[in-house]
């Protein structure tokens, strides 16, 4: 079971909402958010309502303000909770569609696709093992997007609007 606390205003001040398993809706507990602390547990949050819009991955810790999880502002709408595992990690990368032109397999980290396969796009993926977080930028910067096991025919399918990864991580507590 995980936890995690919204507030309206940075700093942790503020009306304030727990939260200790995924909520597809949190407007009508807050209106804004511009701080969190996550007691236990890794969390997926939301800019939109339903699990849509930018992503942000948090693990324990507090965020004092937005900038923190790298958001741009505060609105977050929805969270999910990863779910704890302890397996191995495994992922297939792929140039093109549909699991189509160069692919690589990876079982730990990449902080920088580029030095990896002299590209910046990732059309497709296949999460074999553990769940995993793409960065649009390399040394886990910029947009974020999270992928549980399965299969990512095209980069639409795990939410991006463009098909640049600039590095990638296994989504993990610690």
């Amino acid at each position: 079971m995980g936890k995690i606390t919204f507030y309206e205003d940075k700093n942790f001040k503020g009306r304030s909402y727990e939260c200790s398993s995924d909520s597809a809706d949190l407007q009508s507990h807050v209106s804004r958010c511009n701080s969190i602390k996550v007691g236990t547990g890794s969390w997926v949050i939301y800019e939109s309502a339903n699990h849509k819009g930018n992503q942000y991955f948090l693990k324990k810790g507090d965020y004092p303000d937005f900038q923190h999880w790298m958001g741009d502002n505060d609105s977050i709408s929805s969270c999910s909770m990863i779910p704890r595992y302890r397996g191995s990690f495994r992922i297939r990368i792929y140039e093109r569609e549909d699991f189509r032109g160069q692919m690589r397999e990876f079982t730990e980290d990449c902080p920088h696709v580029y030095e990896e396969f002299n590209y910046h796009d990732i059309h497709s993926c296949n999460v074999l093992e553990g769940h995993w977080i793409f960065y649009e930028e390399p040394n886990y910067r910029g947009r974020q997007y999270y992928l549980r096991p399965g299969e990512y025919r095209r980069y639409m399918d795990w939410g991006a609007m463009n098909s640049r990864v600039g590095s990638f991580r296994q989504a993990r507590d610690v």
